[in-house]
Parts: structure tokens; sequence; C-alpha cells
């Protein structure tokens, strides 16, 4: 076979047992997705008619009026700000990211704050803090409730976001509800909360306007591709906002998916979400991968996980003061994982073990969101089965090292 890779790109590949982060470029996609990109890459396509027949397979997968196919969830994220700041009014489209002396204001949890908020004030939205963090931080017994979020409602209000995560999705129907009270969009973030399969349709039942899924994690799409799904209006802001409009309006055929019956009566410029743009490579493998997503024994691919951790798990036993076990998955229906502890007698440590494989050929990672505790997790999830064999060689030689002096 060719070397299709240049050598000194396939010199930064690793083996990833860290799971469908982006730092380690997402999932691996399959065969099946994989030509049908190379497919796309030697296709012209008209970008509207691509996108609009993407929106009707992502609102039958997910319950939707119409979907977006976006360069990732936090792009997904921008686009919904702006879509709900915006609306179909074409002069805000152009203002923004500036939004001074418009109703600007997305309403958030403190509890459902993270690192990936930012990407709602990229499009000119101010984020307020509501509730308090008090059963979190064990300083009280009661969560989020309904008068916070009531009572921090303004004129300047535009939407509510709540992240749907396993510590934070008992908030959604409260959020939901007062949404609905006052006819304010609730977007939800659920960019990692896949597979289950039923994570595609819940937040939306659940009551959400907008939701939010990345494409490169569990679904097993392109790294840089995500799901923007929802009601058919803000979609089609969001649309307006991110596609090319470098056309006149007299050539402009509006996609029934996006506009129904709308007809807009001016077309933006290139918008805030140019920058996010999705390539037809993009569209079309993520399109396949949602496919084969919605198409998989949810069941047999819990058992064929368990059984490579079971494999790998016998191969790396066995070193004094560390236990190994299969743990469950993040949240209900994710797949299971492997847990490997030091107890602080151990002939190594975690740092030293994570050293060892960085320093493996090819490098190997691994989950460190607990390293400071004296724990590791493996994940395979975005390791290919062929690769098993070298991670379980990595990991037995770094497992037996002396601790570094």
């Amino acid at each position: 076979m060719p070397q299709l890779i240049p050598t000194d790109l396939e010199a930064a590949r690793i083996i990833n047992a860290a799971g469908t982060l982006t730092r380690l470029s997402g999932a691996v996609v399959s065969e099946r997705v994989a030509a049908a990109m190379a497919a796309a890459a030697q296709c012209s396509f008209d970008m509207w008619a691509l996108q609009a027949a993407a929106s009707q397979r992502i609102a039958a997968a997910t319950g939707a009026e119409a979907g977006l196919v976006t360069t990732g969830a936090a792009a997904g994220l921008t686009l919904a700000a702006a879509a709900a700041i915006a609306g179909d009014d074409i002069a805000r489209m152009q203002a923004l990211p500036r939004s001074e002396g418009l109703a600007n204001e997305i309403l958030v949890p403190r509890t459902h704050r993270n690192g990936y908020d930012r990407a709602l004030a990229a499009a000119g939205a101010r984020l307020i803090d509501i509730g308090t963090a008090d059963r979190q931080t064990d300083a009280g017994v009661r969560g989020l409730e309904d008068w916070e979020v009531e009572t921090a409602i303004t004129p300047a209000t535009v939407a509510i976001l709540g992240n749907a995560s396993a510590a934070t999705e008992a908030d959604l129907p409260l959020l939901a509800a007062v949404a609905a009270r006052h006819r304010l969009p609730l977007i939800v973030d659920a960019a990692a909360q896949l597979p289950p399969q039923a994570n595609l349709t819940a937040p939306l039942a659940a009551g959400a306007t907008l939701v939010v899924f990345s494409g490169g994690k569990a679904i097993g799409g392109p790294q840089a591709s995500g799901l923007l799904a929802g009601r058919r209006d803000l979609i089609r802001s969001a649309a307006l906002q991110m596609l090319d409009m470098d056309v006149p309006l007299r050539s402009f055929v509006p996609p029934a998916a996006f506009f129904g019956n709308h007809r807009p009566t001016a077309l933006p410029r290139h918008g805030i979400g140019r920058g996010f743009k999705a390539s037809k490579e993009a569209i079309v493998g993520l399109m396949v991968a949602l496919d084969d997503f919605l198409a998989r024994d949810e069941a047999s691919a819990e058992a064929d996980m368990r059984s490579r951790l079971e494999r790998l798990k016998d191969r790396i036993a066995g070193p004094a003061g560390i236990s190994i076990e299969l743990i469950s998955g993040r949240r209900p229906g994710a797949l299971p994982r492997l847990a490997i502890d030091f107890a602080p007698a151990a002939a190594v440590g975690a740092d030293d073990v994570c050293r060892a494989l960085r320093r493996h050929s090819p490098p190997i990672h691994v989950g460190e969101g607990f390293v400071a505790s004296g724990r590791l997790i493996i994940d395979l999830i975005a390791t290919r089965p062929v690769d098993d064999e070298v991670l379980a060689v990595g990991l037995a030689a770094a497992l037996t090292r002396v601790r570094n002096p």
C-alpha cells in the first residue's frame, strides 16, 4: 500500500487509549466513513442543498424540526447564540459579534458553567450567572430552583443555557419549563453525551429548543464536525450566518428544510459563522457515521468492548501495589473502561507510567483526569482493535518500570 500520509506527519501518530479527546484527534472513523469522505472530496455540491439534505437526516435522528452540520460542538454553541440574538433580523446578523444595544443575555446556572461557555460569548452573548452551587459544594441541600431563573429574566434575555451531563441533566426539565413560559429558547450543550443512542433525542424531548452534539466523538464522524438541531427558525438563522451568502437574492433558492414557506427579503453578507463552515467531506462523512451509529447494536458494542478490556486486563495484571478493574462509562449507556489504581507503595506511580507511555513508539496516551489521586483510565473507544497488542505491550512495560529516583 502506498505511503498516503507524509512521513513527517505520520510521525505524530499515537495510540489513543484516553477516549475521543479533541487534543488527541477524536474518533477514528470507519473505512465506510473514510471512503464516503474520499468520494465527496472528488465531487462538487451546492452546499445549501447538501446541508438541507443533512438537515432532514439530523431531524429524523434527533426529533428536531431541522438540523445543521457544524465544525464541532463549540461552533454549534456559537451559532446557537448568534441565532438567539439575531433571529431573522439581517441587520443584527451583520452587527454580530458587536451586540451593544441589542438583547444579548443568556442565563447560565452556575452549576452548568464550564470552559466551553466562551463559545457563546464569541457570538456577542453576555452570560449571566444564576443560582448557587450550594449542593455541589456541600454548603446546603438545595439545588437550582425555578424562581432563581425567573427573577433573572429581563427584556435583554434571549436564551437560557443548560448542560446535559450526569451532574446537571436533572435541571433540564426545570429550565425547559421556565424557558417555555417566557418563550425563550433553551440551548443544551450535549457535546459528549453519546452513547447511548437514546441521548440523541433526549434533550429535545425534555424541552430543549436547540441542542449541540460533537460529531467527532462517539458518533464516529470527522474530528471537526458537529450537529446543531432544533427549532427550524433558529436553525435557519444559524445557517444564514454560516453558509456563503455571496449570491443575488433573485438567484437564491431557499431550501424548504430551513425556510419552509418563508422567503427572505434580504440576505446577510458573510456572517459570524463564516469560519465555521463545514466541508463537503465533513457533511457526507458525518451523515454516514450517523447512519452507522443509529444502526449499531449497543448491547453487542458493549460486549465487544468488555471483551477487549478483559483481554487487556489479563495482559497487564500482576505488578504489586497496582490494581486493575473494569469500570462503567461516565454515564448510563456509555461504554465500559479500565481503571488502573496505584497504591502509595507501588514500585511505579501514575505519573511515571504516563511518562513511560509517552516515550513508547508510537506514543501511548491514557486518561489522566485522576492522575493526582493515583488513577489512570483506559478508554478504547478511539483505539483500533489492531492496536490492542501494541497497547498491551506498552502498558505492561510501563507498569513494571522502577520508580524514577
